[in-house]
């Protein structure tokens, strides 16, 4: 779930500026460097998506930008304040919902609860989680638990929960890899659609080239041993895009067969 480091209330970032900044990051685990000089900027109100072969270090880098692991060298930024934890303004979503989500509580409680590490009111916390539950399409099941929802539904209650917090950034670690063809593909489009609503950055790692191109403004592509950055690619696809119509156009098909293509390139072997 998001973990807040400190609440305070900051101007929203401008669209297009840099909100997020990589620079130089690097990993080693031992003898055995993963990253290896890795600099890019994430702009404001952007989706970008990060790719590349098993074992990339996809993972890897998602947990350096968030704060939860420290980079051997260089360093991550959000709006010009180096990162060395979770900051307030990012709110990071995981792949595994059954582990995030508790059990115990109800959907409308796990949502509340990173908030309740504020100084707010209990009634803003309800305000702003039962919000956050709307715009996910949950609003009638704020009493229910998780293992009263299906996978799909219970992956928006762990969107909500980082929706919850407002934050300026939202990280995502395959967070749809766990469902269904047809849940994956709705849990994209309200990932869109709440997106453009809130007018939030996002963050996401994928293995699914597809979903990559379909969901992103600009793929970032890794690769290499140590992996570092391959392509960046602008996909110019518009706002409005259906899981159909957009898949179908030439485009979409070219820049599918382009990702695809630097992936192949990359021979990474798999990790322990």
């Amino acid at each position: 779930m998001n973990q807040p480091a400190a609440n305070q209330e900051l101007p929203a970032p401008q669209p297009g500026q840099t909100l997020l900044s990589v620079r130089n990051v690097s990993k080693k685990y031992g003898p055995n460097e993963i990253l290896g000089d890795i600099s890019v900027d994430v702009r404001a109100g952007e989706f970008l998506c990060i790719v590349g072969p098993s074992g990339a270090g996809k993972t890897t880098l998602l947990q350096c930008l968030s704060g939860l692991l420290a980079p051997t060298s260089g360093s991550v930024s959000l709006r010009g304040v180096e990162v060395s934890e979770p900051p307030a303004e990012m709110a990071i979503v995981f792949q595994d919902y059954s582990r995030s989500l508790m059990p115990w509580l109800s959907v409308l409680d796990n949502v509340a609860l990173p908030l309740r590490s504020t100084k707010m009111a209990k009634a803003e916390i309800k305000k702003k989680s039962t919000a956050a539950l709307e715009e996910v399409g949950l609003a009638g099941h704020l009493d229910k638990y998780p293992w009263q929802l299906s996978g799909g539904m219970q992956q928006r209650v762990a969107i909500a929960r980082a929706l919850a917090f407002e934050p300026a950034i939202v990280l995502m670690d395959e967070p749809f890899a766990s469902v269904d063809a047809q849940t994956r593909s709705d849990l994209e489009d309200l990932t869109l659609k709440v997106k453009q609503h809130l007018g939030i950055t996002i963050v996401l790692v994928t293995h699914d080239i597809d979903e990559a191109v379909y969901l992103s403004d600009r793929v970032l592509v890794l690769g290499g041993r140590p992996t570092e950055v391959v392509d960046l690619i602008e996909t110019h696809l518009g706002e409005d895009r259906d899981q159909i119509t957009t898949k179908s156009t030439p485009q979409f098909a070219e820049l599918r067969a382009r990702v695809y293509q630097e992936i192949r390139r990359q021979t990474v072997p798999a990790q322990s």
